[in-house]
């Protein structure tokens, strides 16, 4: 590892704990409570997973991507739809909440910015995959 990347990777540690401190925390236990709600009717468990998957890159996003997952299909274009009625549009919403909230400081600027980048992550989760950024972007 240069220096570079050990520059690169304090900073995203940073980031990360600043994040966690000022917001990522409560958002994923909010994503946490709604995959446990989703649990409870059987046909809603993939929506639940996804809410699972969404609540461990809210709780520590910086160093890490989310890029289309290359078997997604039709399933995950229909899951979609009914995502955005049950739970998009109110995780949407509270992400914007948040991204306002952040954008008042500062320091919460890029927070804010990050908040504003998962928005459509949080209306359209299936198909998706997180990844770290090395992985989305190549070696750099």
């Amino acid at each position: 590892m240069s220096d570079s990347d050990d520059t690169i990777s304090v900073m995203r540690t940073l980031l990360n704990i600043i994040w966690l401190v000022l917001s990522g925390f409560w958002l994923a236990v909010t994503y946490f409570a709604v995959g446990l709600v989703l649990l409870i009717p059987i046909v809603t468990i993939p929506f639940s997973i996804a809410c699972f998957r969404l609540a461990g890159y809210v709780f520590w996003p910086f160093g890490r991507e989310v890029v289309a997952k290359p078997t997604a299909g039709v399933g995950s274009a229909i899951g979609n739809v009914i995502w955005f009625i049950i739970a998009g549009i109110p995780l949407a919403v509270m992400h914007l909440a948040s991204a306002l909230a952040l954008a008042v400081t500062i320091i919460g600027i890029p927070m804010a910015w990050a908040d504003i980048k998962m928005i459509p992550l949080a209306m359209f989760p299936l198909g998706k995959q997180v990844v770290p950024s090395r992985q989305a972007f190549g070696s750099w």
